[in-house]
């Protein structure tokens, strides 16, 4: 260690005033990015507490967290809030139990306090309000909207008198940039939780004045032309993406490109029908009668009295009153009378737009070193028939429907999703790891300029000066100097010796 502290010495003796400040700057430069790295490595890891807050939410919040003694940042303009990452959970906790953060208008909450008296008005009023802002907290949360608000218009309901025509109505107003689905997503929501209240009849606008539900309520029956184009459209994604995914699985990630053209029946018709069968007779009714008829007949002498006397046979042998005879009679009648129904079967069928009139599909796949034989290509094409759902006759007319190529792709694969997952899931390693190569760097640069510095031209005199002051032999200015004070010498400084050297064979060895 001594020695080395001498020869650093001596070296720093030789070097110019340009090359010592140069490495004093360039040494302070290192020492300064090392502490710099160190202490940004150190840092405590921050995570998101909470964002997207009202300014009356984060200064809530703030006072907690402070009162809980957390460090904290603010982000996002002062709309989001950072702790440190083992303390996120542990401060929700506690910030729940206090209500805090309560969310930008009123929610339910305003139930919680009792209020004896209140009119039926003001607790109708309460309740919209209520649901307003609870569904306003509620669409906050979604990916890619930063705030929102919600109107809802609801028909008062009267005893005597009700508009049938009057219906509830909603209108949402979000700041931020959603996708169609999500627009879809927040009128269903809406039409959810209020009662009678349809998604057609919910209107979603953003911050910049654009009506975002505009063409999502089109006629069910595809009567405008950009109805059909989304429906065409959806439709061919779907099956494009099926194709696709399949094709991963069997060829690789990113080895197949699949586009699907799809015709569709845009026109909605109805059907009926009746058929009747003869040959098919069903019984419907039934009908049994039963008739039944008496006759009594009684012929009496002339001049008999008319009376019981007369009406009443007489005795044999007894012809007294005159003479009478009886004859009596009795009919039945009986029928049945039958009613058959023809069979008949009555039909009525509607077909709804979008039924697919025909597909036809392109399929790319990535060529290999080895070529694929006909058979392999024509068994992927058979799959992509069936995947898509086709009924061919041949594999001619397969061939015609489904067109399957292998291809050279252009360009690079893409990354796997494993490595930015384990980045994500560990950022601390990845500031450590860009620590060390900074450091890394720094010296690689400060060793880069120490080897690039040269020692001044120094003449013979003065090195024989120094040779005898730091050996103790003798010698004098300008005496010779002998082979071995040179070697010992050139052992010693190789880089000043040779400096000198290369300076006094310059001047013929006159110095």
């Amino acid at each position: 260690m001594k020695t080395f502290l001498t020869q650093f010495v001596q070296l720093w003796r030789q070097l110019g005033l340009n090359q010592r400040v140069s490495i004093i700057v360039a040494l302070v430069g290192v020492i300064g990015g090392l502490t710099a790295l160190v202490v940004w490595s150190h840092r405590p890891h921050l995570a998101l507490l909470y964002g997207r807050l009202g300014e009356k939410d984060v200064a809530e919040v703030l006072t907690a967290i402070q009162a809980a003694g957390v460090t904290y940042e603010l982000g996002a303009g002062g709309s989001s809030v950072y702790v440190p990452s083992d303390a996120v959970h542990k401060l929700r906790i506690q910030l729940a139990t206090k209500g805090v953060p309560a969310g930008e208008g009123v929610g339910f909450e305003v139930f919680d306090r009792a209020n004896f008296g209140i009119s039926d008005f003001v607790q109708r009023t309460n309740f919209v309000r209520a649901l307003q802002g609870e569904l306003s907290r509620t669409i906050s949360q979604l990916q890619g909207v930063r705030s929102a608000r919600v109107l809802i218009v609801q028909p008062e309901n009267r005893l005597l008198f009700s508009d049938v025509k009057a219906k509830p109505t909603a209108s949402v107003f979000i700041e931020g940039s959603v996708s169609v689905e999500s627009v879809n997503a927040i009128r269903f929501l809406v039409a959810n939780a209020v009662e009678s209240l349809r998604a057609d009849d919910v209107a979603v606008v953003d911050n910049r004045g654009n009506v975002l539900t505009e063409g999502l309520n089109e006629d069910p029956q595809l009567g405008s032309a950009s109805s059909q184009i989304k429906l065409r459209k959806s439709v061919e994604d779907y099956f494009s993406k099926k194709v696709e995914t399949m094709l991963a699985k069997v060829l690789g990630p990113g080895t197949a490109v699949v586009r699907v053209s799809a015709e569709l029946e845009v026109e909605s018709t109805t059907r009926s029908e009746e058929k009747y069968d003869p040959d098919v007779q069903v019984l419907r009714s039934e009908v049994s009668t039963d008739e039944s008829t008496s006759t009594n007949e009684v012929d009496g002498a002339k001049g008999g009295a008319t009376g019981t006397s007369a009406n009443t046979p007489t005795p044999p042998g007894n012809d007294a009153g005159g003479k009478a005879t009886g004859k009596n009679s009795e009919q039945m009648q009986k029928g049945k009378t039958l009613n058959y129904e023809i069979n008949k079967i009555t039909l009525n069928a509607i077909r709804a737009p979008g039924t697919v009139a025909r597909m036809t599909a392109a399929v790319f796949v990535a060529a290999k070193a080895q070529p694929r034989t006909p058979a392999e290509l024509e068994a992927l094409r058979k799959m992509v028939v069936n995947a898509l759902g086709i009924k061919a006759a041949d594999d001619k007319e397969a061939a015609k429907i489904v067109s399957l190529e292998e291809v050279t792709f252009d360009g690079s694969p893409l990354p796997k999703a494993g490595v930015m997952e384990f980045v994500k899931s560990n950022p601390d390693l990845l500031k450590q790891a860009f620590a060390v190569l900074v450091a890394a760097a720094l010296v690689f640069v400060f060793v880069r300029m120490l080897k690039r510095t040269k020692p001044d031209e120094i003449p013979i005199e003065i090195l024989e000066q120094t040779y005898a002051a730091t050996t103790g032999e003798g010698g004098h200015a300008g005496g010779p100097i002998s082979v071995e004070k040179l070697n010992e010498m050139i052992r010693r400084k190789p880089e000043n010796i040779g400096a000198a050297l290369r300076g006094w064979m310059a001047t013929g060895g006159k110095n």
